[in-house]
């Protein structure tokens, strides 16, 4: 049965620049999709249909907390990544993840997915040709506006929180070669040479994890 109004949706990240970059992108598209509330690193608190999980610098596969971020509610999570990894994401799926959205994807695309989701489809929508999609611009992520890619970024955020280069690759799954090639890249564009350097500098532009909520409206009606 078609449900009336909106998309209700709760954007989840470690990082308010994701979560809020995210939101710019959906904001767009108010008579689809209605962001209600925006989180980093708290639980969400309104009544949705869809969490909208960020995988940058968050646990994936397996190791997701499905059941933290629903809690009691009757809310669908989708996975929005780089990784389109088919054991990865047939890992999301069987925690409980809705659906597995590839950040190559169009917006529209995107908006789509999360329509079917909230009509109680699974879906998963990733490159056709099963690349990375590190290609794909939706959002923004830290260090973005110093030329770091997003997987640089996401390498970084992972230092800074004191991953060691093996734990990242766990983290991040990619290989411990890419690892430090993403290392070695992001030094250079940021002007370090170490990782105590690359904490400093992490840190000081907006790679520690933030803490925060917005939650916006928890109506179903257009604004």
């Amino acid at each position: 049965m078609p449900v009336a109004g909106p998309v209700r949706v709760a954007i989840v990240n470690d990082y308010d620049i994701v979560v809020r970059g995210l939101a710019a992108v959906l904001d767009g598209h108010a008579e689809l999709v209605r962001v209600v509330e925006t989180d980093s690193r708290l639980p969400v608190v309104s009544d949705v249909d869809v969490i909208l999980y960020d995988t940058f610098g968050q646990a994936q596969g397996r190791a997701m907390d499905i059941s933290g971020l629903v809690g009691s509610s009757s809310a669908r999570v989708v996975v929005f990544s780089w990784n389109v990894d088919r054991n990865l994401i047939d890992q999301a799926l069987a925690t409980g993840a809705s659906a597995y959205i590839s950040k190559s994807v169009e917006r529209d695309d995107l908006l789509d997915a999360l329509d079917r989701v909230r009509r109680g489809e699974r879906v998963v929508a990733v490159s056709p040709d099963g690349a990375a999609a590190e290609s794909g611009r939706v959002g923004r992520w830290p260090g973005d506006e110093h030329g770091l890619s997003p997987r640089e970024s996401e390498v970084l955020a992972l230092i800074c929180q004191g991953l060691s280069n093996e734990e990242i690759t766990e983290r991040a799954f990619i290989g411990i070669n890419t690892v430090k090639t993403h290392i070695r890249t992001a030094y250079r564009k940021i002007g370090v040479t170490t990782r105590s350097q690359a904490v400093i500098w992490g840190l000081q532009h907006g790679f520690e994890p933030d803490r925060s909520r917005d939650v916006r409206s928890q109506s179903r009606g257009h604004p």
